[in-house]
């Protein structure tokens, strides 16, 4: 799954795409909690999930209603989510993998003979890999000819609020239900 760059914060920083280090717990008693808040492609990630179990409606999507949601049986860490990530096989990558004073799409062209590589070598050892491109600077990699081994699944960055209520998407993670506990 390719984002597009680091959170802009140094306490942040992981390594994982959409993953933001800062963030521990994910309810509060107002909703999500600030630090999920602050992270607002998290946030909408979430948001789109939970939209995706049905847990709450694209119409019904503020801190009060999160509020109102019965979370016994979600997932109450970040780390859990994204332990399902990774469990299910998903690789977090960014395309611009570093956080410059450069514009991120200027920054990830100098990211693209890595990627190029890293589908090259992905192509050798596993052909059923789907490539999960979300937002812009993510589909150019997309447009990559090391990329065209691979299916493709291309949406709008988790920071459109849009993402939240694209069909396509919901379809996509509603399967995976990274939410439950």
């Amino acid at each position: 799954m390719l984002g597009e760059s680091p959170y802009p914060r140094r306490q942040s920083a992981n390594g994982y795409a959409f993953w933001d280090n800062a963030v521990t717990d994910i309810w509060s008693e107002s909703g999500f909690t600030k630090a999920v808040n602050r992270a607002t492609s998290l946030r909408n990630f979430i948001k789109m999930l939970l939209v995706a179990r049905g847990d709450l409606t694209a119409e019904r999507l503020t801190q009060i209603n999160i509020v109102q949601l019965n979370k016994e049986r979600l997932i109450s860490q970040l780390a859990e989510l994204f332990n399902h990530l990774l469990d299910q096989g998903f690789l977090l990558l960014n395309a611009s993998l570093v956080l410059s004073s450069r514009p991120v799409q200027q920054e990830a062209k100098f990211w693209l003979p890595f990627m190029q590589t890293l589908l090259q070598e992905l192509s050798l050892t596993r052909q059923s890999i789907q490539l999960v491109l979300l937002g812009n600077v993510a589909k150019t990699i997309g447009k990559l000819p090391e990329a065209y081994k691979f299916s493709r699944f291309v949406a709008e960055h988790p920071y459109n609020i849009s993402f939240i209520h694209n069909p396509s998407v919901l379809d996509f993670f509603r399967p995976f239900d990274f939410l439950r506990r």
